[in-house]
């Protein structure tokens, strides 16, 4: 993989990612722009104990542009991109309407009430375009397509997680305008985060529990179970797994963990990394079937979907958590969405609409 660093306009970096190591990718940014400004503060909310992200410049940022004025596309034919080479793999850059910003300190003043901690939102916001082409999809890539992707998500976690003021990295992709997608143009994002994020650390504190009564991780322990129930399995291969969860909150939701424990996506073998795109390029085509109706060889629009990453924090009990990624769908059958309604929203507490052995067995079926 060849990896060549570059500077944008306004001073933002921008990298990108290629399989061949003779690709050239030297480019200028002629975009006359002046630097990005980040307010972000996060908030301490007294009641939880959660960190919340107040981002008022966000407020302005790039919503649903035109196919020929995409930011994320190449610049060429006389229009300037946030990518200044005419052709590219995989790239990543700096978000310029970023939730985290390194410089985010100086704007933060303080607040007297006591039960008001905050702090500057310092960290990190990247975007990750996974292909030059504005019409494709992480599922419509090849495998050394994806596998490039995924080298370059491991880049930006080495790279991230050693930044003093970071305390996790999380990389993801939301998918539909239904999920509240701005960009058509394929990609996702990685924060470099402050903080444990609230579901992280539930997880670490479940995990604490687990070691305490039994003397075993509850990741090892929760993967040997569900690879043992059929009902709930997707797909496995050598070195990974895929199934529906036991209390799935999502209509249709996958975890996919390797199954030798890891914290991070740093510390998966080559075999492991070898594994990965075939099963979850295999993942995401499943979903992009689950709606097709009968009769029909394309179903209206794209499964709308998120996939996230989650790593090991550097907080402390943070070694008990392992990597995996949980990808879900808010849509619950043709035509219809699952809407965060309001024991969802107000008090956290999910309803699901399908059954998880139902998904599991649904996702089996569309397999290619």
């Amino acid at each position: 993989m060849k990896r060549t660093t570059t500077k944008l306009a306004d001073g933002r970096e921008l990298i990108y990612f290629d399989a061949d190591d003779a690709a050239d990718r030297e480019s200028t940014d002629l975009r006359p722009l002046e630097p990005a400004a980040s307010l972000s503060e996060i908030r301490r909310d007294p009641a939880t104990g959660d960190w919340v992200t107040v981002a008022a410049h966000r407020q302005g940022r790039t919503y649903h542009p035109p196919a020929d004025e995409c930011p994320l596309c190449p610049s060429r034919d006389g229009r300037l991109s946030e990518i200044p080479a005419a052709e590219y793999q995989v790239a990543v850059f700096e978000n310029r309407f970023p939730s985290l910003a390194v410089d985010a300190a100086r704007h933060v003043t303080g607040h007297p009430h006591p039960l008001a901690a905050a702090g500057p939102g310092t960290g990190r916001c990247e975007v990750v375009c996974f292909t030059s082409d504005h019409d494709l999809s992480f599922a419509g890539l090849d495998e050394p397509g994806a596998r490039l992707v995924l080298d370059a998500w491991t880049d930006r976690t080495a790279a991230l997680a050693a930044m003093p003021e970071v305390e996790q990295v999380y990389c993801f992709e939301n998918r539909g305008a239904e999920i509240g997608v701005t960009l058509a143009h394929p990609h996702g994002q990685i924060y470099a985060l402050p903080f444990t994020t609230p579901r992280t650390a539930r997880m670490i504190e479940q995990a604490r529990r687990h070691r305490a009564a039994t003397g075993r991780n509850l990741f090892e322990d929760l993967l040997a179970a569900e690879r043992a129930e059929p009902g709930r399995l997707v797909l496995a291969g050598e070195h990974w797994t895929a199934f529906v969860p036991f209390a799935a909150r999502w209509p249709y939701e996958v975890h996919l963990y390797p199954h030798r424990r890891v914290g991070d996506l740093t510390a998966l073998t080559e075999d492991e990394r070898a594994e990965f795109p075939a099963v979850y390029l295999e993942l995401l085509r499943r979903f992009d079937r689950l709606f097709i109706e009968p009769g029909h060889n394309e179903q209206a629009a794209p499964t709308p979907y998120i996939s996230a990453w989650h790593q090991a924090p550097s907080s402390a009990g943070g070694e008990e958590l392992a990597l995996h990624l949980e990808l879900f769908t808010i849509r619950r059958t043709v035509g219809k969405l699952k809407f965060l309604a309001g024991v969802e929203s107000g008090m956290d507490a999910f309803v699901n609409d399908v059954s998880p052995e139902s998904a599991a067995q649904r996702l089996r079926e569309v397999a290619s």
